[in-house]
């Protein structure tokens, strides 16, 4: 279970370290300006959704810690600037970056492909949005 308390201070944390205002942080991460007053004040709890854009539009947080306090807060050290979207993989039959799967259903129609969430064993994962 969350601590609501808790984990407002780790945002709170989160949002003056980048210097930003509760306004231009919700501009950023793609939410309205009410949410991030609903949950600072505590009137709301944070939904997967809010996790996600906070860790999608600022990878140096690390979930453990925005979630739990366990770990640390930049983890900037494990992450280089330029390394922060991975490189597209090639199928071996064309030189177009993979975008869609065969669907299961019927091999020759074609998903395309919406996000890849890549879970580690250490309880990170890292999301990609198409």
């Amino acid at each position: 279970m969350i601590n609501t308390i808790g984990f407002t201070e780790r945002l709170q944390k989160v949002i003056t370290f980048y210097e930003e205002t509760a306004s231009s942080f919700a501009e950023k991460i793609g939410v309205q300006r009410s949410s991030i007053s609903h949950i600072l004040s505590g009137r709301n709890k944070p939904s997967l959704d809010f996790v996600m854009k906070v860790l999608h539009s600022y990878p140096e947080v690390d979930l453990y810690w925005l979630m739990n306090g366990k770990g640390k807060f930049p983890k900037a050290d494990e992450i280089k600037k330029d390394d922060t979207q991975p490189q597209l993989k090639f199928s071996e039959s064309n030189s177009e970056p993979l975008t869609q799967i065969p669907n299961s259903k019927n091999s020759s129609d074609l998903t395309e492909i919406d996000k890849i969430i890549i879970f580690y064993k250490d309880g990170s994962f890292k999301s990609y949005q198409n």
